[in-house]
């Protein structure tokens, strides 16, 4: 197995001890503070028309979007990983520029997001790369300076998107949503529990064919609850992903939404869908249909 294959394998099994990588065990709650305070092949060239009907078909059957996430800060990196595959996202993973470019140029991806500060290979270098070999896959560069000079020169090596360090990670899932809908002429596919739809496109929320009007937070919070129906989700979970993650977990600031959310979209209804599970947090719990 080749150095690359080594780095996604070793991802793949959750940053365990091996190639110089750290494990997983006690580092969650560094790495989201880390999150909130840093936030040999021959190349393939991906023209616009073959990149956006390759989307366009995996919008339409529902196949994982693949991500090439290139990081060299390896807590960062796991936790934006976690997160993007708790969305349904396929991720591969560099630690630094060159691998990150050979990841690039031979494999088809739906999206890269490239730090800049990268060893061996800068994302700006990186970024220039890849669209000189006629690649117009989507690229979201991560950046801890937040400067014009700095956003010139990542548009100047074709970058679609930046996102400032720290991030909350509901921020970088609205970037990357943004980003993957301009490629497909189809919309996202909508969001379904029983006789309730959320349109991702669109941010429009129905039941039982009538419009319900939400705040963007309660929207937030009611779209990470249907990509996760019948699942249990906590306090800390549900802040992570629809707050930015400084907010102190004991809070109560889910229960207050979870209870505004209830009375759109339960309260006038007869089947209530949001579920408390005592002890655990919160589960959006679709029927199961009536034989």
């Amino acid at each position: 197995m080749d150095r690359s294959g080594k780095r996604i394998a070793a991802v793949e099994n959750g940053f365990q001890e091996s190639d110089g990588i750290p494990t997983d065990s006690g580092c969650s709650d560094q790495i989201a503070e880390r999150c909130h305070n840093s936030v040999g092949q021959g190349s393939r060239s991906v023209d616009a028309g073959s990149w956006s009907l390759r989307l366009t078909q995996k919008i339409g059957t529902g196949e994982s979007m693949r991500i090439l996430l290139v990081e060299d800060d390896l807590d960062l990196a796991q936790f934006i990983r976690k997160g993007l595959k708790e969305e349904q996202y396929a991720v591969d993973f560099a630690a630094d520029g060159e691998e990150g470019l050979e990841l690039a140029l031979g494999n088809p991806y739906d999206l890269l997001i490239l730090d800049i500060m990268l060893p061996k290979l800068d994302g700006f270098t990186l970024c220039r790369r890849v669209r000189a070999k006629g690649n117009v896959t989507p690229v979201l560069l991560l950046t801890a300076h937040n400067t014009v000079e700095a956003k010139v020169s990542g548009f100047d090596t074709g970058a679609d998107q930046f996102l400032t360090k720290p991030f909350a990670f509901a921020e970088l899932l609205a970037r990357i949503r943004a980003l993957l809908r301009r490629g497909g002429s189809q919309q996202l596919v909508h969001l379904k529990a029983a006789d309730l739809e959320l349109d991702p496109a669109s941010h429009r929320v129905w039941r039982a064919g009538q419009e319900i009007a939400l705040t963007n937070k309660e929207y937030a919070l009611l779209e990470f609850l249907l990509r996760n129906k019948n699942r249990v989700l906590t306090r800390t979970a549900i802040i992570e992903h629809v707050w930015d993650i400084s907010y102190d977990p004991m809070t109560n600031i889910v229960d207050a939404h979870i209870r505004a959310l209830r009375a759109k979209i339960d309260r006038d209804f007869p089947s209530p869908l949001i579920a408390t599970v005592r002890g655990a947090g919160y589960m959006l719990e679709e029927p199961e249909p009536v034989a």
